[in-house]
């Protein structure tokens, strides 16, 4: 008679599965809760005492970690020093160990969980016997995950035994899942420590779902998800449309992260990653029509984002261009029906007022990952600094911290100009800054805008010549960081052509 030792944390679907071992021969041994559930259900099980020969002990700490236990798991069956061993021991071979964890991962999500209580769903024997069996996959079947009850049951009841094939794959994957564990733990305390940059860094990801492709058709690519980010366009809910691919996450994510911003109501539209258009207004459809007006062109095949609900009259003119995804908190039900007679269109469910709880950035590179902080600082309104003569306004400084938001979040060398809380032009990942005025400067003259312009950049103007340049289309107020040792140039220039100038003292570089 085979042996399968059983303690599970997460009892979904566990006795139907000892039910099936048991009708193809094998004795259970269980622990704790779970012997209890399986006896209530008239399972017969061994308790794991009268495997050891010892009691659980220090409140379930220990109960599993005896050479009765790991010596059946870890016993190489054709080798004769380990049959000896086990022999003389009194040891009886252990054939399968199914085992989920304890709820760590699920413990410290939880609100209000104190480091004590988090602790003490750190399990130590349950990735022990995992472990054990992993290593031996050979004579040891080690069952993880509920999924696999199905696929083992058939295999034992066809073949009398899972497969080699199996016992690998389901060994390769019991040490995925201590490791995710382990690295879990890890990240906790050292989180607790308030240690940003350790001296190793294990990071885990779950599956979600494979992707059509990646940037491209000839790319493979996977969506895996870190943790639950209610502000993560992983959380939102599709109403209509397609799964998105692997350009549209990363598009999306980039446009709620430019919503994040504001607060009043605000359209994003965005393209490639750089937004295409972003407007405040008082109604959510009258920033979404400056937002669409900012740029025409660029807006068609791109996403929306949205930081209100979504009405009929705001829907009809969303369907009046081709967009990829819609991004909003809600809608109501006939905007809804008008976005859907656009079968193709993704229309997506997020809370944008929810928090966004990453707090590091990770950026791959060949050989290692880069992290940082994640940029979510912006400079408080009341700590601009006028730097020119002309006297700076609070409607200046509205439109000024306005740009600035969203200068921010485009690519650099970056150029935004504005004009009543509406983007004109954009000036996005131009090798010089020079450059990127050019093309957001002549967007705003395309538009018919030649007066009382604002200008932003994400970082310092280390000549006189953007100012120069700004002047004659019209720009009437700038916002950049300061810092460079041509600061005074740049000043001069704009006290001398009647801009006012505004230094933020920070600069918002976007690689």
């Amino acid at each position: 008679m085979k042996r399968a030792l059983i303690s599970v944390s997460d009892k979904t679907d566990i006795v139907k599965f000892a039910k099936s071992l048991v009708k193809n021969n094998y004795e259970i041994i269980s622990t704790g809760g779970t012997r209890k559930i399986l006896e209530e259900n008239n399972v017969k099980t061994k308790s794991i005492d009268e495997v050891t020969g010892f009691p659980e002990i220090l409140e379930g700490r220990v109960k599993t970690l005896h050479p009765n236990v790991h010596g059946g798991l870890l016993a190489l069956r054709d080798k004769v020093t380990h049959i000896t061993d086990v022999k003389e021991n009194g040891i009886e071979y252990i054939d399968m160990v199914v085992v989920n964890l304890y709820p760590f991962k699920e413990t410290i999500a939880r609100p209000n969980i104190t480091f004590d209580e988090a602790i003490e769903q750190i399990d130590i024997g349950g990735p022990s016997m995992v472990r054990s069996g992993a290593k031996n996959y050979q004579f040891v079947t080690v069952v993880t995950d509920q999924t696999d009850y199905e696929k083992v049951i058939f295999e034992i009841e066809h073949f009398g035994d899972t497969t080699l094939q199996t016992k690998k794959r389901l060994s390769a994957k019991a040490f995925r899942l201590t490791a995710a564990y382990d690295a879990c733990i890890s990240n906790y305390l050292t989180k607790e420590e308030n240690n940003d940059f350790p001296e190793s860094l294990t990071l885990t990801f779950n599956y979600k779902q494979e992707m059509r492709y990646g940037e491209n058709p000839h790319q493979t690519a996977a969506l895996y998800a870190s943790k639950n980010n209610k502000y993560s366009i992983l959380e939102a809910q599709i109403l209509n449309g397609k799964p998105l691919s692997y350009n549209n996450i990363q598009d999306a994510n980039a446009a709620i992260n430019i919503l994040k911003e504001f607060r009043e109501p605000t359209a994003v539209a965005l393209k490639h990653m750089n937004p295409c258009g972003v407007a405040s207004a008082e109604k959510l459809f009258d920033a979404y029509i400056s937002a669409y007006s900012s740029d025409p062109v660029s807006i068609f095949g791109g996403i929306v984002a949205l930081n209100g609900e979504v009405t009929l009259d705001l829907a009809i003119e969303l369907n009046k261009t081709f967009l990829e995804i819609v991004i909003a908190p809600s809608y109501d039900f006939e905007a809804l029906e008008e976005l859907k007679k656009k079968k193709n269109l993704r229309v997506l469910v997020l809370e944008t007022a929810a928090e966004n709880s990453d707090k590091m950035q990770l950026v791959s590179v060949n050989g290692g990952i880069l992290v940082q902080q994640l940029d979510d600082y912006i400079i408080p309104l009341e700590d601009l600094v006028n730097v020119t003569e002309l006297p700076v306004t609070q409607e200046d400084l509205d439109e000024l911290y306005f740009s600035w938001k969203i200068v921010k979040h485009v690519k650099s060398n970056a150029i935004v100009i504005s004009s009543g809380k509406k983007t004109i032009g954009i000036g996005a990942g131009q090798m010089n800054r020079v450059g990127a005025a050019k093309i957001a400067l002549e967007n705003a003259k395309d538009l018919g805008y030649s007066e009382n312009l604002t200008l932003s950049s994400d970082a310092f103007f280390p000549f006189d010549d953007v100012v120069r340049l700004a002047s004659k289309y019209g720009v009437s107020k700038i916002i950049q960081p300061g810092g460079s040792i041509r600061d005074k140039d740049s000043i001069q220039a704009c006290n001398e052509l009647g801009i006012k100038m505004v230094f933020t003292n920070n600069r918002h570089f976007k690689h």
